[in-house]
């Protein structure tokens, strides 16, 4: 039987020709969740011989990502604001420019000395689960369409042992929240626009969830939908933090009247890019 060298180096031939960039890396990631060893024992045992096991675990981890799977589906993990999270195929890979979300609504929490939030679209949790991780006074209300995402973030919830803190709750948007009003609400809706999603890269069209990616129009109506509910279901003085797309924050800013809110800004993503939807209600 090939050793774990061989192994690999087929492996990144397989990678390059399905177009994967950093196919070394990405072969040699994939082994170490096979052979469940780090990257350092790679390094020092090129010799080492795969078990029947482990070499099926390879083969189909590799053929699963030669088709563009997402690796973090495969492994079935992914980190976030330094946390290791669940995920699955029901729920969107957590990505770095949804970071400056939660770190954000830590600012603001941190201020505010504890505090309620809402959020909308808890996908795999990870959201609501960082910002309780940093904010041991707070508690959240995390709501979704998708049942499936709502067991996704329960399970990281357990996880990482903010369960008793955050309570998921199927709506749809505002649909089932009752009349409780909130420090925070807080969101990374689906906000790609369906005439951008042939145009995503295969790992995101093919496999993430459109439910979470599109509202099958302009990427704008479910961002509308929760900053035109806001302002009811938060506080005097209570806060809005909302992910957006790429061209999107001056249709955003027109979604709001002067009167009902103190402040409306844009935080940009690491490319300069308007990305976080920041706004206060009038005290």
């Amino acid at each position: 039987m090939s050793n774990l060298a061989k192994f690999m180096e087929d492996a990144e031939l397989a990678l390059r020709d399905a177009g994967i960039p950093e196919s070394g890396r990405e072969a040699a990631s994939l082994m170490q969740f096979a052979i469940a060893r780090d990257r350092a024992f790679l390094i020092a045992h090129p010799e080492y011989q795969l078990n029947e096991q482990q070499a099926e675990e390879y083969k189909s981890a590799v053929e699963r990502r030669a088709s563009r799977e997402p690796f973090q589906y495969i492994v079935g993990r992914q980190e976030f604001y330094g946390l290791d999270f669940l995920v699955t195929p029901d729920v969107l890979i957590p990505r770095p420019e949804t970071e400056i979300l939660v770190e954000k609504a830590i600012e603001i929490l941190e201020v505010l000395q504890g505090g309620r939030i809402l959020e909308i679209g808890v996908g795999s949790g990870c959201i609501s689960v960082a910002i309780l991780k940093n904010c041991p006074k707070v508690s959240s209300m995390a709501a979704d369409v998708s049942e499936p995402s709502i067991k996704v973030a329960s399970q990281n919830a357990a996880m990482h042992h903010v369960d008793g803190r955050l309570e998921l709750t199927y709506s749809d948007v505002y649909s089932e929240i009752g009349p409780e009003c909130f420090d925070l609400i807080i969101s990374n809706p689906p906000y790609v626009p369906q005439d951008e999603i042939a145009g995503l890269q295969p790992e995101v069209r093919d496999h993430e969830p459109h439910l979470a990616l599109t509202d099958g129009a302009t990427g704008l109506t479910v961002v509308g939908r929760i900053v035109a509910g806001a302002r009811e279901r938060l506080v005097k003085g209570g806060y809005l933090l909302i992910e957006i797309g790429f061209g999107q924050s001056r249709s955003v800013l027109e979604m709001f009247c002067e009167t009902e809110w103190s402040n409306v800004e844009f935080l940009p993503d690491l490319q300069g890019i308007p990305r976080i939807l920041a706004a206060r209600t009038a005290k």
